[in-house]
């Protein structure tokens, strides 16, 4: 439409030349809106082939940062630098569709990029959906719509994944299957990924590194430190730190997309379960 910007390109006049080695650099980044603060003095580095996570409580400022880095706000202060040419993959926390509208699966994908239907199979394969191509998009399960926006934001092969809250709508297993997804899809691809999450707990498995957002960066680091930071403990609470140690010391097996446990390559063996 006239007047609108393609969010995942740069605006003109953008800063452009992150250090090397690095997809997008934020240094002592400001939001405001109505004279009131939503971030200040936010800075953080995303490479490729690595996976950070951003979580925070609601409210956090966490979806504002992503916006901010897509260049869909401004910001007043700090800078945003990224790497020539750079290339990102969205997928956002909120997609509506008419649900009166006749869609295709195919279709949907083919208005986000000029592909064909070899790389929109390819794509729905890579995210565990390929035979939902020619499915009606308001059929779709909550986790099925987030696979579709995933292969969507796969499709413009992308330097670096910007994903916001990519398992919202789905179960507790659901959840953990999408994370393991998205580290699959760093490993295969090596791009850059930022996930936004509000749930430590689930990253944990499938991070490089963890931000905690509350309108500033209060910690960052491997999952296990930030859970025992205390200003993670100050958010979340004592108990929420303990079921994260908890949880990343006894998970020791993956699932498939049938939910069957499979384990993991070097992992000690699950004790047995009684009757």
């Amino acid at each position: 439409m006239p007047g609108m910007r393609d969010p995942l390109k740069a605006p003109p006049g953008a800063p452009h030349g992150a250090p090397r080695g690095s997809l997008v650099s934020v240094a002592d980044l400001g939001v405001r809106r109505a004279g009131h603060s939503i971030l200040s003095g936010v800075s953080l580095d995303i490479s490729g082939n690595e996976i950070v996570s951003l979580i925070g409580p609601n409210g956090a400022g966490k979806t504002t940062l992503i916006r901010a880095i897509l260049g869909l706000i401004p910001h007043q202060e700090g800078s945003i630098v990224t790497a020539p040419n750079l290339v990102i993959g969205y997928m956002p926390q909120q997609f509506t569709i008419d649900p009166v509208l006749p869609l295709t699966v195919r279709r949907f994908l083919r208005m986000a990029a000029n592909a064909g239907r070899a790389e929109i199979v390819a794509a729905l394969g890579e995210v565990g959906v390929p035979q939902l191509a020619e499915a009606q998009v308001q059929t779709l399960s909550g986790g099925e719509f987030q696979r579709l926006l995933l292969a969507r934001a796969l499709l413009r092969n992308p330097d670096l994944l910007v994903l916001d809250e990519p398992a919202q709508q789905v179960d507790f297993q659901g959840q953990i299957d999408m994370f393991e997804l998205i580290e699959g899809l760093r490993r295969t691809r090596g791009c850059g990924v930022l996930v936004v999450s509000h749930d430590l707990h689930m990253v944990m498995r499938a991070t490089d590194r963890v931000l905690c957002l509350n309108g500033h960066i209060c910690c960052s680091g491997a999952p296990e430190a930030v859970s025992a930071h205390p200003e993670y403990v100050a958010l979340f609470g004592p108990r929420a730190a303990e079921s994260v140690a908890l949880y990343h010391h006894h998970h020791r097996h993956a699932h498939d997309l049938a939910g069957e446990i499979l384990p993991l390559q070097g992992a000690p063996p699950e004790p047995p379960r009684g009757d």
